[in-house]
């Protein structure tokens, strides 16, 4: 008897992966000091505000507050002061500003336009001047927006005394932790070299060579970043800044101890990463003394090299006071601060992408406040942080932060409804402030559907004691978002020929020219007498191939054909952090014993790559290659013309 034929189920239709991909959380941990930080900045204020009679006064402190609870991400407790008071300045400008032109009509639709494009242009300077150009705008924005109290200078007084109180939260912890941060973030990054010890010869090693990339450009953020604000070299820095360069032997030999476990289908002994692990003890706990390792013997060139490593790596983790004039900053030593504020004026002015930014925001804001000034929309201003928000343009996507701004504040809504609907204000205001500020830390980490999602209530609930609206406020703030998101999504993206392509592939041909760069540098005759300027080097390839992984990030969350055209780039990208792992490995070879290879060899290979991003220079698609790269299949350089070849072959449709 035949069996009945199989009816296949239609397909479900399922949202593309491009749109859903900030729609689920980031598994990261809860930020439990944070948390607590922001339930007291937000809700104290306004406790204050109702035991004297002025609630408008403690709103505004909570949404200065509001401010530097958002600004708060730096770990150091130096670079947490110049994150949080820094904006709050800025912020207290704008608000000053709105307040001025508060009623003006065109005059208020011109002045925030100005702002915006000042805003926009110094986004591109770094992340304390982007979150001070947003904070620039969005107090701006409402202050012209709101009416704020008389005297003029009294709404940005209240804002940033908003902002102390969080910087004063921030710092109690600073006399116990003064130098924990750093030293948690250098042992982190020992911790990290020790999970990518584990897995050289397995597939994880990519990912675990990435992660130690993110670990050590953090380190070294934090401790040379403190370094440059304090003038001479305080022992505590310099050892943990010496501890950090000791990772770099590490680095430099893991790729050759990979590409050995992958040959010869053998793992490092588990004695290694367990000496790894315990050197990022003895740095968390300020261990000193005599280094006591049991490593086994090693036998090839990639052995030797991670042997020696570790010994010297040791040597300095427990040496108790290393010579401050001998230890060398890997990324360069800051320059004084006239010459940082002259090159970075003169980067924003003549910068093109500078003056892109901030005439697309300026465009929108423009737009916006133009809107609300032909057609009356009560309490308008909500439509201008929408597109404030939205087209940060260091934020990332436009367009999938226009869909998550849009379903975050739907989710958002959904929560203050029945808080503006069901809690008369007054002194219930602050449990319920503490509760919903509590949860903006906790879910910012999650995804920024997620932090709007948690801003939005607590910014409802602080407009609604400045304005006596309730629950009037609800409908009319999803309206608004939902114009200023098709302001954003029209004016800032589809209008803007850049919306529709990407540059991944100019940012990846850099990478791939310097790599080549680096193949010349690394075969130099003068290679092995000056090993800090490979270090330099290398340090400096994998800080501008994180810069494109974030690149492709943002451009893998675009609409068609942007996003697609990323994807396609992606393997390379991946390809060329490669190429960097086989050019370290082959040097590190040589250094312990292997056959230098031949000039005519190094030539060849770095001849090959500099045709490679030629090519991805002249194309926006993928181009078909020919590859003729021969030598010595024993030599030192053999793993590294495979990938060269798999280079190649990745850039051929």
């Amino acid at each position: 008897m035949a069996k009945p034929a199989r009816i296949t189920p239609p397909a479900r239709l399922t949202p593309p992966s491009w749109l859903t991909a900030g729609l689920r959380p980031q598994p990261t941990p809860v930020p439990w000091a944070a948390v607590l930080r922001a339930a007291v900045a937000l809700s104290a204020p306004l406790a204050v505000g109702f035991a004297a009679g002025q609630p408008a006064y403690g709103a505004l402190v909570s949404m200065g507050a509001l401010s530097g609870v958002i600004g708060d991400t730096a770990d150091a407790y130096r670079m947490r002061i110049f994150n949080i008071a820094v904006p709050q300045l800025f912020g207290a400008l704008g608000v000053t500003l709105g307040t001025l032109v508060f009623g003006q009509g065109w005059l208020a639709v011109a002045a925030l336009t100005l702002v915006a494009l000042v805003s926009g242009m110094i986004s591109s300077i770094g992340a304390v001047a982007s979150v001070s150009g947003l904070l620039l705008l969005l107090n701006a924005v409402v202050g012209a927006g709101l009416p704020m109290p008389d005297p003029w200078w009294k709404a940005p007084l209240l804002l940033t005394l908003g902002g102390v109180v969080v910087l004063v939260l921030t710092l109690l912890g600073w006399p116990l932790r003064g130098g924990a941060p750093e030293r948690t973030a250098v042992a982190g990054t020992y911790r990290a070299v020790a999970e990518l010890f584990e897995a050289a010869g397995a597939d994880t090693y990519d990912e675990k060579r990435q992660a130690v990339t993110a670990s050590l450009n953090q380190s070294y953020d934090l401790v040379l970043a403190r370094r440059a604000r304090q003038h001479g070299r305080a022992p505590t820095l310099v050892r943990l800044l010496s501890q950090l360069n000791a990772v770099i032997p590490l680095l430099e030999a893991a790729p050759a101890a990979h590409l050995a476990a992958r040959r010869f289908h053998r793992p490092l002994p588990p004695e290694i990463p367990a000496a790894v692990r315990g050197l990022a003890d003895s740095v968390d706990r300020g261990r000193t003394g005599a280094p006591e390792l049991a490593l086994p013997e090693p036998r090839r060139p990639s052995e030797r090299a991670v042997d020696a490593a570790l010994r010297y790596a040791a040597t300095v983790v427990h040496k108790a006071e290393p010579n401050p004039y001998n230890v060398d900053d890997r990324l360069g030593r800051p320059a004084a601060l006239r010459v940082r504020v002259r090159r970075t004026s003169r980067a924003v002015l003549f910068s093109e992408a500078s003056w892109r930014y901030g005439l697309r925001l300026a465009l929108c804001i423009g737009l916006s406040q133009a809107l609300v000034s032909l057609i009356p929309v009560p309490r308008s201003y909500w439509i201008a942080l929408t597109v404030t928000f939205v087209l940060k343009p260091d934020f990332g996507s436009v367009f999938s932060r226009a869909v998550l701004r849009a379903l975050g504040t739907a989710a958002g809504l959904l929560v203050a409804a029945p808080v503006l609907a069901a809690v008369p204000r007054g002194w219930w205001d602050v449990p319920v402030m503490m509760l919903l500020a509590a949860l903006i830390p906790a879910f910012s980490a999650k995804g920024y559907a997620f932090q709007t999602a948690a801003i939005t209530p607590v910014i409802l609930l602080l407009s609604d004691l400045l304005n006596h609206q309730g629950f009037d406020l609800v409908l009319p703030r999803l309206y608004d978002s939902l114009i200023g998101c098709a302001i954003a999504l029209v004016a800032g993206y589809l209008l803007w020929p850049e919306s529709w392509h990407t540059r991944v592939a100019d940012r990846l041909a850099d990478a791939v020219a310097d790599t080549a760069g680096y193949v010349a540098l690394a075969f130099s005759p003068l290679a092995g007498d000056d090993p800090p300027v490979r270090h330099r080097a290398r340090r400096k390839l994998y800080r501008d191939m994180s810069a494109v992984r974030s690149e492709f990030q943002r451009a893998l969350t675009e609409p068609p054909p942007a996003g697609d055209l990323a994807a396609a780039w992606w393997p390379l990208a991946i390809a060329v952090e490669r190429l960097v792992d086989a050019t370290t490995a082959a040097r590190i070879r040589v250094d312990h014993g292997a056959p230098a290879p031949e000039p005519a060899e190094v030539a060849a290979v770095e001849g090959q790559l500099r045709e490679l991003a030629e090519g991805l220079r002249s194309s926006d698609v993928l181009v078909e290659v020919r590859v003729d790269l021969g030598g010595d299949e024993e030599g030192v350089l053999e793993p590294l013309r495979q990938e060269v070849r798999a280079a190649r072959a990745i850039a051929s449709p």
